[in-house]
């Protein structure tokens, strides 16, 4: 029997890891977390691609990991993004976030290598056969450079009844029509912030979305518009929400997001860790000029 599996849904946004002179700020870290619970989020993910995770090393991730379940304190699902090119380092990262008492787990697909396809089902197999955990996977090809094929999905659902889905990061309405067909139940999340309304109107559970760091209240919304069948707001949300989605690839994710939550108030330092680099200052214009339209940051960002 696997774990449950009801709080694996909603917005569940990709946490940023703040840095303070170089070093991972874990005191502010733990106050994004609060954030997230105070806006209604319905959970954190800690080490996804927002987060840099590869310029972290394995005891920064585990503790990021740890400080994410001691301060949501079950108040919300903590999923832990485990994955790395590297076997042994994935299956360090999963055995701690394991034993640390995370919900779930999100596996990004082993990236540079490009493995085949059977390369993948065993590397996902070996990773969490002991894992008493639901795990899902992280289909993000334009970073890992290698997509998961719809008969992949499903001999892993064959052959692991603890995989129950996948963050969704690659522009496919069809792929996740077509899982979500042969695998009645799997859960899908979004991990474009364009594809938001889409894929939750095709039955996605729930969203990743790294703009959640800097208003998570409107994800919330977007998320139960859309279980309430109320499509026509959740329509309308999707459409509010568009510019910014938009701004937050007019460079590498997280370097747009990090410079507005320092604009917000809600980062006091825009810092990166090599080869990523704060916003230009032509960048900073296009980003302040978005935040202005948009409308809904003028007080506050919290709901």
């Amino acid at each position: 029997m696997i774990a449950d599996i009801s709080r694996l849904k909603g917005s569940i946004p990709p946490l940023i890891t703040p840095f303070h002179d170089g070093e991972v700020d874990y005191d502010t870290y733990a106050q994004l977390v609060e954030f997230q619970v105070a806006n209604g989020s319905h959970g954190v993910l800690v080490n996804g691609t927002t987060a840099e995770p590869s310029t972290l090393t394995v005891r920064e991730r585990n503790r990021l990991v740890e400080i994410a379940v001691a301060t949501a304190a079950g108040r919300i699902a903590v999923v832990a993004a485990t994955g790395s090119q590297s076997l042994a380092e994935t299956k360090a990262l999963t055995a701690h976030a394991i034993e640390t008492g995370v919900d779930a787990l999100l596996i990004v697909t082993p990236y540079y290598i490009r493995p085949p396809q059977r390369g993948l089902i065993e590397y996902y197999l070996e990773v969490t056969k002991d894992a008493d955990l639901p795990w899902m996977i992280y289909h993000i090809p334009g970073r890992a450079a290698v997509q998961v094929e719809l008969a992949t999905v499903a001999e892993l659902a064959r052959r692991s009844p603890r995989f129950v889905g996948m963050k969704q990061a690659f522009n496919d309405l069809g792929f996740v029509s077509a899982a979500l067909d042969i695998l009645p139940g799997f859960r899908v999340f979004v991990g474009l912030e364009e594809l938001s309304f889409p894929m939750l109107a095709v039955g996605a559970v729930g969203l990743m979305n790294a703009v959640g760091n800097l208003h998570p209240r409107i994800l919330v919304d977007l998320c139960e518009a859309v279980w309430a069948g109320d499509l026509h707001r959740g329509r309308a949300l999707h459409q509010r929400l568009f510019e910014l989605n938009s701004a937050v690839f007019f460079d590498t994710n997280p370097i747009p997001i990090k410079y507005m939550m320092k604009k917000l108030g809600l980062l006091a330092r825009n810092e990166h860790r090599l080869p990523m680099v704060p916003a230009t200052p032509e960048l900073e214009k296009r980003l302040d000029a978005v935040l202005e339209r948009c409308g809904f940051f003028s007080t506050s960002a919290q709901a």
